[in-house]
């Protein structure tokens, strides 16, 4: 007989990589409805959580909907059904279907929406466009010379000691370590009341904030000592692989107009809004799925000859002042790839339950063309 999944099981897999920690503030990503002991038999992902999604899972037999924008983002007074979101909510209760949606975080991480719009542009030498600051901490433990290897790779391994593109990244010196336990110690190495003199190394290392909890668990768990010494400090570097946006290169320069209709047919959106065009040829290209205008700057800084994004108000094409092509492809258009990154994500880990793309067309903005 085969375990079924629960849903607890599936966040953790999300949010082992792209953690509610990362979130903004105005963000409410998380389980929306239902519980997280239930077991799942059939997921349905989506972009959007909207009426006709519900009716399709409840068709489908998903019990789970798993989606990039949270159908609730303020406080809800009342269930009346007198709005969409509380219709959606009723229903999703009553036909006991879960909801859970990863927005912001999944945003904000390497491999997440804006890696998946950069791939789909072909994008090479990727990097995040403006990192967060505040998501390091940092480790500095004593380890007893006999142990170093096992403990280190055990810290390793939940985590920590990636920096940029480098991994087991560390800091170790030699020294002496001194302690006396107490009448109820129970010492690894020494004696109980003497002063005891190990030799030692002092072990530093990295890692991103959300994983704490998991390398201090394996610290102490590979730790000889009773009693494990260790240091943790905030850090104000940014971090290179989390925060807002993605830029790249591409392959070979492109002129402005080709560019144009390859954004055009790679996200199949009927039209494009765009700032005038520069007129030099496009290498380096700036992404940020959903509302991104806020990064112009950081994109110019980053030399970017492109920018795509979606949401971009009338004055902030001003901004683009000759500088850089604003492009606005469209919110949905720029995020409608989401959906893929979580079907790879389950299907890969999961072999239990059934995992559909939503048919629902989600997007509101429609689009109207007269021919002349």
């Amino acid at each position: 007989m085969i375990n079924k999944t629960t849903i607890s099981e599936i966040i953790r897999l999300i949010e082992s990589i792209a953690p509610l920690s990362l979130q903004e503030s105005y963000d409410n990503a998380g389980l929306q409805t239902g519980q997280a002991s239930a077991t799942v038999d059939s997921v349905l992902i989506t972009l959007d959580v909207t009426e006709a999604v519900i009716d399709e899972a409840i068709t489908k037999g998903a019990s789970l909907i798993i989606a990039h924008h949270p159908v609730i983002f303020g406080g809800l007074r009342k269930l009346t059904g007198q709005n969409p979101v509380e219709r959606i909510i009723i229903k999703a209760i009553q036909n006991n279907l879960a909801i859970y949606a990863a927005h912001t975080n999944i945003d904000s991480i390497t491999g997440g929406v804006n890696t998946k719009i950069a791939n789909l542009l072909g994008l090479e030498n990727q990097r995040i466009l403006q990192p967060s600051k505040n998501k390091l901490k940092k480790l500095v433990t004593f380890i007893p010379a006999s142990h170093f290897e096992s403990v280190r790779q055990a810290i390793f391994d939940a985590g920590a000691g990636t920096i940029g593109n480098y991994d087991q990244c560390s800091f170790n010196a030699e020294g002496y370590g001194t302690f006396r336990g107490n009448d109820t110690a129970q010492p690894y190495v020494g004696t109980k009341g003497k002063l005891h003199t190990e030799p030692e190394i002092r072990f530093e290392t990295i890692f991103p904030e959300w994983q704490q909890k998991a390398v201090v668990k394996a610290l102490t768990a590979a730790h000889p000592y009773e009693e494990v010494a260790y240091d943790i400090y905030p850090l104000d570097n940014l971090n290179p692989l989390v925060g807002a946006g993605v830029y790249g290169t591409l392959p070979e320069a492109m002129e402005a107009t080709d560019f144009l209709g390859k954004i055009q047919s790679v996200f199949k959106t009927p039209l494009i809004r765009h700032s005038p065009l520069t007129g030099k040829p496009v290498k380096t290209v700036a992404v940020c799925g959903g509302s991104g205008s806020f990064l112009l700057r950081e994109a110019i800084n980053a030399g970017a000859d492109f920018f795509i994004t979606g949401d971009v108000k009338y004055h902030q094409y001003f901004d683009a002042d000759n500088q850089i092509v604003l492009a606005d492809i469209g919110h949905y258009e720029s995020e409608q790839f989401t959906k893929e990154l979580f079907y790879e994500l389950l299907t890969k880990n999961f072999s239990t339950f059934a995992v559909h793309l939503s048919e629902v067309q989600t997007n509101p903005v429609n689009y109207y063309f007269r021919n002349s």
